[in-house]
């Protein structure tokens, strides 16, 4: 059997996808509902693209917190 490598990288990588996916989900989720809120709100082009920019922005700031969390534990 070959050695074990303790080369965390594809850990980190790992990490990374997880927080890429779980920013896709946010992402997907805040804009079905922003999206019926705004639209509820706002006029007719005003509320889908302000509910895109707060999905966007969610699903940014939810990828990077995920990310950073898992990919931080294989330093």
């Amino acid at each position: 059997m070959p050695p074990v490598d303790d080369d965390p990288r594809a850990d980190r990588v790992a990490g990374w996808a997880t927080g890429v996916g779980a920013g896709l989900v946010v992402f997907m989720v805040s804009w079905q509902v922003w999206n019926q809120v705004l639209t509820s709100i706002l006029s007719t082009p005003d509320g889908p693209v302000a509910a895109m920019i707060v999905a966007v922005l969610s699903g940014a700031a939810a990828m990077i917190l995920v990310g950073r969390r898992l990919a931080g534990r294989f330093r």
